[in-house]
């Protein structure tokens, strides 16, 4: 085992290439929760999946990952973070093969699932072994946004390149890219990477493993539907199962010497701070694209194509705040980084409330740019101090417990703040006027926004799902009332979360100043922790 320095030497160029090489296993990684939108369709023709096995197809690699985050981070804690990856990256290149060349869509479930389990490695020891690499504080900030990069530029490039090689290749294709990146991750980690674990070495403990997934999974299931199908009662089970076996797993926990998650991270007031603010941005800037993508397409009559090249510029944005947020890290220091970017943030999503209501496309991207601004710095910086305040053997699972709280705010903001925007949605056309449509048409004009597009393009006005071709091709006049009503009031729904989301985050601001007051955090001291 090769235990970390305690000193503050600057890294060297075996370093910065290990980055490098973590960088492109993180790009893989968020690159496969998106690269699959496009071949679906191929996939349908190919394997002919029922609507279940096509839901499960798309949601049960992102269910997996969540569901095995601290399990994994934990493992790495114990046997060794570089080995975890190790283990992780051989099993995803193997996943991927399989995934590439399944012959049924029951392989295919199976193969995402084993890849979103491998998937799961790569995140929290990615990030454990960046601390470990890089002692100087200022070079692990820069480091850290190299690999929130990373997540970002996958994100971004995962479609782009999905449809390239869809127009060339066979569906499989978008997963056989994932071999050559395993490939030489395997080749050159033991050479560019240290080997770090807990001194302690215990076992993992099988209940707690089994306890955690009953927690996590459940509660992932009944946001995403929730996100899907809208506020049902019937969501509310699963989630509310997860909760009861979440109880159950926190008493175990206390009752454990060597506990798979350790609840005394909890304790330390700026770990804390710093999880629910990264908890909360995420909540509230994945809810907040949701509503910006419908609103491109379905208010503003934009093809999926054109909103996806109106929204390249706040992507650019994000991708360069990434890479350049250290700097605001490292002159303004970790906690004046997070509440000023909380306070930008809140500008931000305060633009978006203004522009969504009066419908103008240019303020909802510039608002979206100013999200950037203040979203990409906290996020980073409060990854940093999660790690970072953390003790040094437990960074394993304090990453996974970071990402896990990422893909809890992620699932929350979509399913919560776009059950709030459907209920303004629906009570605000309960009294529109809808004469002229059968029962069915009117509940479903008044349902959603999507049921309205669609009823206007089943009645034979296909043009009616593009607000300037309608005006040209029928005339201002020919357009319905409730169609326009139906825009207005998605808008105002939007509107409405972005105005609740620019006040909380405000509060949480304030409430993060104290918390990290009373904590009384030495932010130079964290360049020795690690």
């Amino acid at each position: 085992m090769q235990a970390p320095s305690q000193d503050t030497g600057l890294a060297g160029r075996r370093e910065w290439i290990g980055l490098c090489v973590l960088s492109i296993a993180c790009l893989i990684y968020s690159m496969d929760l998106s690269i699959l939108f496009l071949a679906t369709p191929a996939i349908v023709a190919d394997l002919d999946p029922s609507a279940s096995e096509l839901l499960w197809i798309n949601d049960i690699y992102g269910f997996m990952v969540a569901g095995f985050l601290v399990t994994m981070g934990t493992l790495g804690d114990r046997i060794g973070r570089r080995r975890v990856l190790l283990i992780g990256a051989f099993a995803f290149g193997v996943a991927s093969a399989l995934a590439a060349f399944s012959a049924t869509a029951e392989q295919l479930i199976a193969a995402r699932a084993l890849l979103g389990i491998a998937g799961a490695t790569i995140a929290p020891s990615t990030l454990s072994l960046i601390v470990n690499l890089f002692k100087n504080e200022a070079e692990r900030n820069r480091a850290i946004g190299v690999w929130g990069t990373a997540f970002s530029v996958g994100g971004l490039i995962g479609p782009l390149l999905g449809g390239f090689l869809l127009q060339y290749f066979h569906w499989g294709a978008v997963f056989l890219i994932n071999i050559p990146a395993m490939l030489v991750l395997l080749v050159v980690a033991p050479i560019l990477l240290p080997e770090y674990k807990s001194p302690d070495g215990t076992r993992l403990d099988l209940a707690s493993v089994l306890l955690s997934l009953a927690t996590v999974l459940p509660v992932i299931y009944g946001l995403k539907h929730m996100a899907a199908d809208g506020f049902q009662l019937k969501h509310l089970l699963p989630i509310a199962a997860g909760l009861a076996v979440g109880w159950l797993f926190i008493r175990r926990q206390e009752t454990l010497s060597h506990p798979l998650i350790d609840l005394k991270l909890f304790r330390i007031p700026a770990f804390t701070a710093s999880l629910l603010v990264n908890l909360a941005g995420m909540f509230f800037v994945f809810g907040v694209f949701l509503y910006q993508n419908l609103f491109l397409q379905f208010v503003l009559g934009l093809s999926p194509l054109a909103a996806a090249l109106w929204s390249v510029p706040s992507s650019l944005v994000f991708t360069v705040m990434s890479l350049q947020a250290y700097r605001f890290t490292n002159r303004f220091g970790p906690v004046r980084t997070v509440l000023l970017g909380l306070v930008v943030n809140a500008v931000g999503t305060l633009a978006m409330a203004v522009a969504a209501y009066y419908e103008n496309i240019y303020g909802v991207l510039g608002a979206n740019m100013i999200i950037a601004l203040g979203f990409v710095p906290v996020v980073l910086t409060t990854t940093g101090l999660i790690v970072g305040t953390a003790p040094p053997e437990r960074s394993g699972s304090a990453s996974a417990i970071s990402e896990t709280s990422a893909e809890f705010g992620g699932a929350l903001g979509v399913a919560l703040l776009g059950s709030l925007g459907t209920l303004i949605y629906r009570w605000l056309m309960a009294g529109a006027d809808v004469a002229g449509l059968d029962p069915a048409q009117a509940a479903a004009v008044r349902t959603t926004i999507g049921g309205a597009i669609e009823t206007a393009t089943a009645l034979g006005a296909t043009t009616l799902a593009d607000k300037a071709m309608a005006e040209t091709a029928l005339g201002a006049a020919a357009a319905p009332a409730w169609l326009e009503a139906a825009r207005q009031s998605f808008s105002t729904g939007f509107a409405v979360c972005c105005l609740l989301a620019a006040v909380t985050l405000l509060a949480l601001a304030a409430v993060a100043r104290e918390i990290y007051a009373r904590a009384h955090l030495d932010e130079k001291a964290l360049a020795a922790r690690h």
